[in-house]
């Protein structure tokens, strides 16, 4: 199984306290993750569907670590999405900066891995949307 790295950050103009809040409250993911609904599944759960419609996948994960308003940690176990990911929330001039870093388990072998250098770039750009538009409903 080989692993994939992916990460973003961004800047936002509003306290640690209050991106954590919004980054943690996962009904609100909607408002600023690309095509992604979330939802509380449980003591230390969370879901996430990402698509359009019926086309998409189920991401499964455990909160591992929590931090707040600094860190959250989640472990994806989902049939296609796994490994470890976290969003990190540090103190700057002006507000706070947010990081989301992902360590996946690339799903399908030998084509997974064929195909991460094309899907990688598509990832990032997701995610930096993402984060641009977690910070503009922040402030």
């Amino acid at each position: 199984m080989s692993r994939a790295y992916m990460g973003a950050a961004v800047r936002v103009a509003a306290p640690p306290e209050r991106v954590f809040a919004l980054l943690t409250d996962w009904p609100r993911h909607r408002e600023w993750m690309v095509l992604t609904s979330a939802w509380n599944a449980g003591e230390g759960r969370v879901e996430a569907f990402t698509g359009i419609g019926p086309f998409g996948f189920l991401d499964t994960m455990t909160i591992t670590r929590w931090e707040p308003p600094r860190l959250v940690r989640v472990r994806h176990t989902g049939r296609l999405v796994r490994g470890e990911g976290a969003f990190r929330v540090k103190p700057c001039d002006g507000g706070s900066r947010v990081v989301w870093a992902e360590a996946l388990e690339l799903p399908f072998g030998p084509l997974g891995r064929a195909l991460w250098p094309l899907a990688r770039p598509l990832a990032g750009a997701l995610a930096r949307l993402s984060l641009r538009r977690l910070a503009r409903l922040a402030a």
